[in-house]
Order: C-alpha cells, then structure tokens, then sequence
C-alpha cells in the first residue's frame, strides 16, 4: 500500500510545481521539523516551494536551517494569500482538520491546488486528494523520512538530517513514548550518517531556559496536585501566574510530562488559563493502555494520540479544574484497572 502511495506522490513531483507547506497553528518540534525538511527537499529538487505557518511559534525552535525563510500569515496575510492562490500543490503537514490551521482554513479550502496530507493522528478528516496517514507512526517526520528517501535518499543532506531528527525527539519525548520502535531508530541511525548532530540538537532544543521559565516551572511542579487514591496528577496555571514570570510563547513546552515522573502515575494534566483567546489549553499525558485521546476527545473538545492529547475548555480555570475533575470520577475505574 505505501508503495503504492509513494508512487503517487512520485508522480505529482514528476515536474516542477509551485508548491505550498503549512503546518498547524503554534507548531511545535515534529510540525516545523516536518515542514522545513521537505521544503529544503522540494526546492533542491526543481520545485518552487514556500512554507506559510498560521503563526509564529517558540525561541526555541527558531535555530533550525532555513527557519528565517518562514512565513507567518498572522503577521503576513497578503504575502501568503497570494502564494496559495497560485499554488498546484499543497501539503498540510501534523495535523488532519483544517480547523488545527483556524483563521488560513478557508484560503486553504477553496484553493484549487491539489491538497496533500501527511499526518500521524487519528481520524483524518478528507479535505486532501492524497493522504498519507498512519496513527501507528511516533511522528510526521518519521513518515516525511520515509516519503524522503523513497522518492530520493540521495538529496538528504545535514539540514534536512537535523530537522527530520528535531521532530522526530521531540515527538518521541526523547525516545521514551511507546510509539518509539526499531523502525525509529533505524531511522535515527541514518540521520546521524547524513550529518545530524544528536547532542546538538538536544542541547538547542532543552538546554535553553531563561530564568523567567526555571521559575515557572518550579511553580508548576509547587501547584501539582494529586487526586486522593487515583494514580492521577494535574498542575493549574492561571494568565496571573503566567504574566507574573513574564511567560513567552512556548515557555510551558514539556511541563506536562513532570507529572509522570512521579512513582505509578498513569495520567498528568496541566490546565493552563490564556486571557487572551478567552479559553484554558489543557494537555493529557498517559502511560500504558489509558487513551488520553478519547478522554480528550469525549470531555474536552480535544484529541491526539493514546498517550499524548490536548484539548480546550471555554469555561474558567476554577470551572475547568472541576469539570476536570468530575470526568475523573466518571472513568476513575479505567484509571484502576
């Protein structure tokens, strides 16, 4: 079948076209990393290709090669609206709703180019013309890799090596999820060989914290709580909080997993209040058989993968909090199986 379906995608690549990479609102690690190593690969191979994120995104991320060449259509609206229309090809890559791209949706949806998505989440919606989509798959860029070296191994070079490896870490949380299989490895394996520098990368994505961010996570990990006789924790931060630490875009990245750390937990969840699109974000981080997908999904306008999901809730974060918590008592039994 992915034969098959490479094959495909072979043949719409068969000639130049001027081609269009969006990845979901606030992209994180897997959703740039994605993005830029096919757009390096596509212009190094005869194509005329562009990325338009729907926003900016964290400091953090801002080292990867040819990241400066980015368009944000928060900030650059008629420059990408252009582009779009004159586009064949569109590829919407980590995400599989055009609501994961809000206000570009519609641009996106009345475009006559032919709509390509490449995606890891459950239930795809079937806005594209092809679509690569497996949920078994740890990553995006594990499924660009391989979409990469099928069409042309040879073009893989040190830049496109390190941002397929960026996505692929922190999609995996350093290789420690469960979606993390040999195939992911052997993949990291040849990474390495065409030039990505592990320690590197590790280093520019972890080790760069600014005082402001320790100590919010120190008031995260001082607001954890845990529910009485359930293997369940979960942190609250309210926009006081977050204003008070002089929070940036991209300075929670990662709090969630804290929770885990901690000796027989199965679920943590961090609730964080954002004044400004008037909603509270929640992520949900499970080990073993406990979805956090359909629990984000059935509660919290929300969805993602078996162990890692995210949702919204348009109520307060005190109102959050409790409705959080009565959906715990709903399923606690699930939680001690």
């Amino acid at each position: 079948m992915k034969k098959n379906l490479f094959l495909k995608f072979e043949k719409v690549l068969s000639s130049s076209k001027k081609i269009i990479i969006i990845p979901h609102k606030n992209p994180d690690g897997d959703a740039l990393g994605s993005a830029i190593s096919l757009n390096l690969f596509l212009n190094k191979t005869g194509h005329q290709s562009q990325i338009i994120s729907p926003n900016d995104y964290p400091d953090f991320l801002k080292w990867l090669p040819a990241e400066e060449e980015i368009l944000k259509f928060s900030h650059q609206e008629k420059r990408s609206k252009e582009l779009i229309k004159s586009a064949d090809l569109i590829f919407t890559l980590d995400f599989n709703n055009l609501s994961r791209i809000e206000d570009l949706a519609p641009f996106i949806e009345n475009s006559e180019a032919v709509k390509i998505m490449i995606d890891h989440h459950e239930n795809p919606s079937n806005y594209s013309q092809i679509s690569y989509s497996d949920p078994s798959i740890g990553s995006t860029c594990e499924m660009v890799f391989n979409l990469l070296y099928s069409l042309n191994k040879v073009v893989i070079d040190r830049k496109i090596a390190t941002c397929l490896y960026t996505g692929i870490m922190t999609d995996s949380g350093s290789f420690r999820f469960p979606s993390t299989t040999h195939k992911t490895h052997q993949i990291i394996s040849k990474l390495i060989q065409k030039g990505a520098n592990p320690s590197e990368i590790h280093q520019k994505i972890y080790d760069c914290y600014t005082l402001d961010r320790l100590q919010l996570l120190g008031l995260a990990i001082f607001n954890l709580k845990k529910i009485k006789n359930l293997p369940v924790v979960y942190i609250t931060l309210s926009q006081k909080e977050l204003n008070q630490n002089n929070f940036k875009k991209g300075d929670t990245e990662g709090f969630v997993n804290y929770g885990l750390c901690l000796k027989g937990i199965k679920l943590a969840v961090i609730m964080i209040e954002n004044q400004q699109d008037k909603i509270i974000k929640l992520s949900f981080r499970s080990k073993g058989k406990f979805d956090v997908n359909n629990f984000a999904k059935k509660y919290f306008n929300g969805g993602g993968h078996i162990n890692a999901a995210g949702g919204i809730s348009n109520f307060s974060l005190k109102k959050t909090e409790s409705n959080f918590l009565s959906a715990i008592e709903i399923i606690k039994k699930e939680l001690n199986a």
